[in-house]
């Protein structure tokens, strides 16, 4: 199809010069292609000033020349007027008094650093150490396994081999990392008066909340007297067997006392604290059996009493808790059903929608005055930051428009929502996109796009890679089929110590709905995924043979090799009841490698290089098998990519490519399609 596109435009060269272009030949123009996602831009992290007069946020552009995101703090008024470049930065935050605002950036020596900047004309920053503020951060202080031997000393000018890693933890990589430095994460402050950060934790354990072991910063807060910290993790040196176990504490700072706030066993993480100081909302689960908990929004007292969970009606993950100024309340968002709106839980009793519709919304920041501000889009529209006024209940306003002009004259792909009914009588959500220029009565290729996680969920925002596919004249069908998050516990717990399992039928069924409405070419039906969606998709081409080719992507495709080579190991363990070497039969009989005699559809294996999520072993597993079965397979191995391969720009814009020209090579006869579109 990339051929076809560049063949269009030439036509249209050779018409405007000799006669009248017609309407279908220029449509080119304005298709969505890889060249514009050179100029596509992110919106991250708004952040309202106290006062609710500005807005300040990080915003991302494809640096075309080294091949990357680079990122920048602009700011704006609320009204998104006076729309400005700040600096060179990311991930701001306002002062208490809206007089400065922190930020990260390149700093000295070298590498990320805290900055400072003055709100004020001059607009001075400074690093972190010279402020006269006291500013809690968290860091890494190593921790190395030492082990002495009696090697003889080298001769002079000697080249010898480095001393091997001593490896002796468990969790020792991870993705977009590689080998992790040892040591713990601690809290630090900077004092008021500058000069060196002083640790206010310490210890072999980690503050901050850790799913399997993964280091993603940590959940705290501040008391409004500055007296208490609040914050997540777990104070226990077994942290390196433990999955999604973290605990909240309150940390006096001014003698290191460290008390539990909550203890119960669960997984309990972002801590934030009232206005008042009385009172901390955090969200978490307690401990189950199940590999998949829905987590709730709780409070508690800050001396740990009357602990109260305020959104167990919900059934759905609360997410960017925020205080109402009075502190009568908290807004949250939650995912549902792919949408994801704010809501509000009174303590007092009672749940509301503060937005509603087919969008994604976040809510980052909120300003004494009642305004938030977040990211919001939707099926039609990229992200943007919005302006939230929460007194009036009315629709999010938009005050960036940062990719109109990359939108602003496209014939985008139709997005309509479908449901439909699998095994069981499961009512499932999905949704079709459809070429720009779709004529009903036409036969189009269709590809399943399955999501990861796989606790995870296909939400209505906006999707550059639909849409690339819908210009190129492919409907595509992405679901969200049992064990998706955004539909309630029992729904994401339908394959509990099951999967793959019934999530396989939901996505059959899908596609098995959208055929039935007449418009798809059955010769021409692919599939593809990542991650979790690298499971389904190799799992799914062992079960039928009803599509053209597939395009698996970083899949896991040995349960048992996946364990040992994953930087996730416990959550791999979780999805089965007994290790493998007590019932490998279960582990075996839920890995794709163990249908690859079944299978016959062409395969694009695409995985990264780096990848330390779902290692590249997993892929490399599958390809020897698909080789010697003689099945058609090519195998990429994107460099510079950890999970996943597409997030250097040039490397996104490659898995498109990749992806359909493997499409374009392959596709059924009528009477293959036929057979398989029944072979389950």
């Amino acid at each position: 199809m990339r051929k076809l596109l560049c063949c269009a435009f030439v036509v249209v060269a050779a018409a405007v010069a000799g006669r009248p272009v017609r309407a279908q030949e220029i449509a080119s123009d304005t298709l969505l292609t890889v060249d514009h996602y050179l100029d596509w831009e992110q919106v991250v992290d708004p952040q309202i000033s106290p006062d609710g007069s500005q807005i300040v946020y990080t915003r991302r552009w494809v640096n075309k020349i080294d091949d990357k995101w680079e990122s920048a703090l602009w700011i704006m008024g609320a009204d998104g007027s006076h729309h400005r470049f700040l600096v060179k930065g990311s991930d701001a935050r306002w002062s208490p008094d809206g007089t400065r605002i922190l930020y990260f950036a390149d700093g000295e020596p070298k590498g990320t650093e805290i900055f400072v900047r003055w709100m004020d004309a001059e607009g001075a920053s400074s690093q972190v150490t010279r402020l006269t503020e006291a500013i809690a951060f968290v860091m890494l202080v190593p921790d190395s396994t030492r082990w002495s031997i009696s090697l003889p000393k080298a001769p002079e000018g000697a080249k010898w081999t480095p001393a091997p890693r001593v490896v002796d933890d468990l969790h020792y990589r991870q993705d977009k990392v590689g080998f992790t430095q040892q040591g713990f994460t601690h809290l630090f402050l900077v004092p008021a008066d500058g000069g060196t950060a002083r640790a206010l934790t310490s210890g072999r354990w980690h503050v901050g909340a850790r799913f399997d072991g993964l280091a993603f910063g940590a959940g705290y807060d501040w008391t409004p007297d500055g007296r208490t910290i609040v914050f997540d993790g777990l104070r226990d040196s077994t942290w390196d067997r433990q999955y999604q176990v973290s605990r909240i504490y309150a940390l006096d700072v001014a003698s290191g006392a460290i008390r539990p706030l909550v203890s119960r066993p669960g997984f309990w993480a972002d801590p934030t604290v009232s206005p008042d100081g009385r009172t901390v909302a955090f969200t978490g689960a307690d401990s189950s059996d199940h590999t998949h908990r829905t987590a709730d929004l709780w409070t508690a007292g800050l001396d740990g009493s009357g602990l109260r969970d305020l959104s167990r009606t919900l059934d759905r993950d609360p997410d960017n808790l925020r205080w109402a100024p009075d502190g009568k309340g908290i807004y949250f968002t939650a995912p549902d059903r792919g949408s994801i709106n704010v809501r509000y839980v009174d303590l007092a009793g009672g749940l509301r929608d503060v937005t509603q519709g087919a969008q994604v919304v976040s809510l980052t920041s909120l300003a004494r005055t009642l305004v938030g501000v977040g990211v919001r889009s939707d099926p039609e529209h990229g992200p943007d930051v919005v302006r939230i006024d929460l007194r009036r209940g009315q629709a999010p306003t938009r005050v960036t428009a940062v990719n109109d002009d990359v939108l602003g004259n496209k014939r985008l792909g139709r997005v309509e929502e479908l449901w439909y009914t699998s095994t069981g009588g499961t009512r499932v959500q999905g949704w079709v996109v459809k070429p720009p220029a779709f004529d009903a009565a036409k036969k189009y290729p269709l590809i399943l796009e399955i999501h990861g996680g796989p606790f995870a969920m296909y939400n209505v925002g906006f999707s550059y890679m639909f849409q690339n596919f819908a210009a190129n004249g492919y409907v595509v069908l992405y679901t969200n089929p049992r064990g998706s998050t955004g539909y309630g516990d029992a729904f994401s717990n339908g394959i509990d110590h099951n999967y793959p399992g019934p999530d396989f039928d939901d996505l059959m069924a899908g596609v098995d709905a959208v055929v039935g409405r007449g418009y798809v070419d059955t010769t021409r039906l692919y599939v593809s995924g990542c991650s979790g969606g690298g499971v389904l998709s190799s799992w799914v081409i062992g079960h039928t043979n009803r599509f053209a080719a597939a395009a698996v992507r970083c899949p896991v495709i040995d349960w048992i090799s996946m364990a040992g080579q994953t930087d996730i190991p416990l959550f791999t363990f979780s999805f089965f009841r007994q290790a493998f070497w007590d019932k490998p039969d279960e582990w075996l009989a839920h890995s794709s490698l163990m249908y690859v005699g079944r299978v016959t559809t062409p395969t694009l294996l695409m995985t990264g290089e780096l990848d330390r999520r779902t290692p590249i072993p997993q892929t490399e597993e599958y390809y020897a098998a698909l080789k010697i079965r003689n099945v058609p397979t090519v195998m990429l191995r994107f460099n510079g990519e950890y999970h996943g391969t597409g997030s250097k720009p040039s490397n996104f814009m490659r898995t498109q490519l990749y992806m359909m020209s493997w499409y374009e090579k392959h596709r059924r006869s009528v009477t293959e399609a036929a057979t398989g579109a029944g072979n389950r």
